[in-house]
């Protein structure tokens, strides 16, 4: 764990409700995501995080431009990917626009790579899935020479070879902060630590301690590789209000409708109030009351040894103006408190 433990915010753009009880355009959602993050900063929350998708129920397919248009109206928040899916996507490409959001942000911009939860951008883009594994593997490889601002050199089998090719624009610090986002894959995590990159674990179900085998084989294969100690993140889901059961209470409709929504594509049996409500005390919903979701946070950070924690604050048609109460909530209340929880363990360290 860093010495202050980094809390910020990712959001997928999930397409929200308007006080007219309709979906909300994919246009407003985005300029609402803005206005988000643009709240993030003025709270002084560490980092913004935008998901890549490309269907109905999400509005950002291009998180780039989106981060730019935030570049422009912040001052000092982080702003990334979570994630960009690098299996669909031109790694130069990816490098070239997160170098430049670099540029335009003065240095703020972070990308964290992954294959995604969803598969819709393979047939979008003329991507095999039966190459699921061999395209994220060699386009990370690939990236990693990227971020290495050398003359490239590199062959594989899903593009043509480069040889000596420069690619611009540079980033002005030397390297562009660049995480691999893990599931839960052994071979992810190790793949991270190859290249000597952090890791981010997206922990969407179940008890979170269940993750610590993947940081102790991280940390073990860093010391076997000659690598120092790198961050770890997680991403997990969480809504924050005045009391527990008004949390629980308000997000439960949106977020039924979206696990429902999801689960039919996967084969999952609809969800129900009390597997909602384990999740909560149990799992990794960081749901509640200010005071809850900190303790939480902070037990989840000390069990995993955390660098930063993102919580994923969007959920399905849950409205921007109970969405924006979560924020204030998150960066006037819960960063402070996990702060002075950890505090004795900063100082034991």
């Amino acid at each position: 764990m860093t010495d202050i433990i980094e809390l910020g915010l990712d959001t997928f753009g999930d397409v929200t409700t308007g006080e007219n009880g309709k979906a909300n355009t994919h246009a407003q959602v985005i300029r609402d995501v803005i206005d988000e993050a643009v709240l993030a900063d003025q709270l002084g929350i560490d980092f913004i995080g935008l998901g890549e998708h490309h269907r109905a129920d999400f509005a950002i397919s291009s998180p780039e431009i989106v981060l730019a248009a935030i570049a422009g109206r912040t001052q000092r928040i982080r702003l990334g990917s979570a994630v960009t899916v690098l299996s669909s996507d031109d790694p130069i490409r990816v490098f070239q626009r997160f170098a430049t959001l670099d540029a335009a942000s003065d240095g703020r911009a972070e990308v964290i790579l992954g294959r995604g939860s969803f598969t819709e951008s393979f047939p979008l883009f003329g991507y095999e899935l039966s190459q699921y594994e061999t395209l994220f593997e060699e386009k990370l490889d690939l990236f990693a020479e990227l971020i290495q601002q050398q003359p490239i050199t590199w062959k594989g089998t899903t593009r043509p070879p480069l040889k000596d090719q420069r690619v611009f624009p540079p980033v002005d610090s030397g390297r562009l902060k660049t995480w691999v986002g893990v599931g839960g894959s052994p071979q992810s995590v190790i793949r991270a630590a190859k290249y000597g990159m952090p890791l981010m674990l997206a922990i969407i179900g179940g008890d979170p301690n269940r993750f610590k085998p993947y940081v102790d084989l991280y940390l073990q294969a860093l010391g076997q590789l000659g690598k120092p100690i790198l961050p770890i993140g997680v991403h997990s889901h969480g809504y924050i209000s005045s009391s527990d059961e008004q949390a629980r209470d308000e997000l439960w409709p949106d977020y039924k409708v979206m696990r429902d929504r999801i689960g039919a594509e996967r084969g999952w049996p609809p969800m129900q109030r009390a597997e909602f409500d384990r999740e909560i005390e149990h799992g990794s919903l960081y749901v509640g009351s200010p005071e809850t979701v900190s303790r939480k946070i902070a037990a989840t950070a000390k069990a995993l040894g955390l660098s930063r924690f993102d919580m994923k604050y969007s959920a399905g048609g849950l409205s921007h103006e109970r969405i924006m109460r979560c924020i204030s909530l998150y960066g006037e209340k819960v960063i402070p408190r996990v702060r002075e929880m950890l505090a004795p363990e900063i100082l034991a360290s």
